[in-house]
């Protein structure tokens, strides 16, 4: 259906859909509780942190009875009080095991896919309840450098937006009217298409900017080699998906002017790290646990991550071993900023890897991930590049991975890698990690030679 529309419906109609579409999902996400949240978050700064962390424990303690009285998946552990007392969730739990894990029906959720960044795609569920507290979670820290609903943001997502004949007469992009949002395809930023999405980004003239930070960096590179300079007024870009990477920042705001913020969090549910405006990165305390452990799962000051997080009643999160890794501050450190939480000096999981496409240039990790999203029986994959025109993809898989599903995942990919890459598919049993303990869903040989 949605390949039908690009083909065939006029751009006016797609943009309308997808000002509809996008309005009914702000309808949901910003109704309900969303205000109360909003304004209890906003108000937060003036709460003191010993009233947070009991807030906090308070949030555990009812988070971890609520899971073991109406998850499956959880209720047999004896101790709901103790954390440590919970087994580590691993993806393939979640991949195999929702039904159990889950409190309610996909029906009466919301359902969340996400991209797999760590080689594995999955959907979980979440309560709108949960759904409109973890946006105005969000919202709370972009509002706190200006953004409001209604700005006008550029988007640069892994979302399928534009044809081959949409790229012959310079449309790069799909526009939502109502949200006053442009969301740019990421597949085709190159140098023969370089200039569309130049032209688009001053015509549109955004406030702020929200996507991957590859994407965008790839812009601002061929911009510099050009000479050219961004002459609107973006305010902030708020990156998504990947690890801000040193040389993102520098090119970044050097071109466009703006500042770039960092934050994490995961389609699953993770907690919140937030960066202040002095440049430090704040776990948030209400939103749920960070463990830092290392190899043998013992406490680490820097490590692999398991997550806790208080807004996923409808798929518990609970000591989930997300795949991602960061790097402490040390304990009791203050900031300019005021704020007590717990600092992060690094977060080192997500990889700016990338794939080298002879057609659309460096492919991203975001992009390759959302390749795995709406595709069953996927646990793992890895993609390989030795040859500019060849990618192995090794993936590790279960009886849900059919010829149908094998197919939809190559499409997928090669929407993405381009018609004249050729993808070799290997089902393994199993994918080593790199020897730091990191699992790298992109392996690219070319970047060596």
């Amino acid at each position: 259906m949605k390949d039908f529309i690009l083909k065939y419906m006029p751009i006016c109609f797609q943009n309308l859909l997808i000002s509809i579409y996008n309005s009914y999902q702000y309808k949901i996400r910003h109704g309900g509780r969303y205000v109360e949240f909003f304004d209890f978050y906003a108000d937060l700064h003036n709460t003191k942190y010993s009233d947070v962390i009991n807030e906090q424990n308070e949030r555990l303690n009812k988070f971890l009875n609520f899971s073991t009285k109406n998850s499956e998946w959880y209720s047999n552990v004896v101790n709901s009080n103790s954390l440590k007392d919970f087994p580590v969730l691993t993806k393939e739990d979640l991949v195999n095991n929702l039904k159990k894990i889950a409190t309610i029906s996909e029906r009466k959720g919301i359902i969340s896919f996400t991209g797999g960044t760590t080689g594995a795609s999955m959907k979980v569920i979440y309560t709108k309840s949960d759904m409109q507290e973890r946006f105005a979670i969000l919202d709370v820290f972009r509002a706190s450098y200006g953004y409001k609903l209604g700005s006008k943001v550029a988007w640069f997502s892994g979302k399928s937006l534009v044809t081959k004949n949409n790229l012959a007469k310079g449309l790069c992009y799909r526009d939502d009217w109502i949200n006053k949002i442009r969301f740019f395809s990421t597949f085709h930023i190159t140098q023969k298409y370089f200039d569309d999405y130049w032209v688009a980004l001053h015509k549109f003239s955004p406030e702020y900017i929200v996507g991957f930070s590859s994407s965008v960096f790839d812009i601002c590179s061929i911009a510099e080699e050009r000479g050219l300079k961004y002459t609107g007024n973006i305010k902030v870009f708020f990156p998504t998906a990947e690890t801000v990477l040193p040389m993102h920042r520098d090119l970044i705001t050097k071109v466009l002017g703006c500042v770039l913020v960092d934050q994490y969090a995961s389609s699953e549910g993770a907690p919140f790290i937030l960066e202040c405006k002095y440049g430090i990165k704040h776990i948030h305390p209400l939103t749920g646990i960070f463990e830092v452990v290392d190899e043998n799962f013992n406490p680490a000051q820097s490590g692999e991550l398991l997550v806790t997080s208080f807004t996923t009643h409808g798929t518990p999160i609970i000591r989930y071993k997300i795949g991602d890794r960061i790097t402490l501050g040390e304990a009791g450190l203050s900031c300019q900023c005021g704020s007590e939480f717990p600092i992060v000096n690094s977060i080192d999981g997500r990889s700016a890897d990338y794939i080298l496409s002879p057609e659309n240039g460096k492919v991203n990790l975001g992009n390759l991930s959302n390749a795995t999203k709406g595709i069953s029986g996927l646990l793992c994959f890895q993609l390989i590049q030795n040859e500019t025109d060849l990618v192995i993809v090794n993936v590790v898989v279960n009886n849900k991975f059919d010829l149908n599903q094998e197919v939809r995942f190559e499409e997928a990919l090669r929407m993405r890698l381009g018609e004249s890459m050729i993808i070799n598919l290997n089902k393994v049993d199993n994918i080593p990690t790199e020897k730091s303990g990191k699992f790298r869903i992109v392996k690219n040989n070319l970047k060596h030679q």
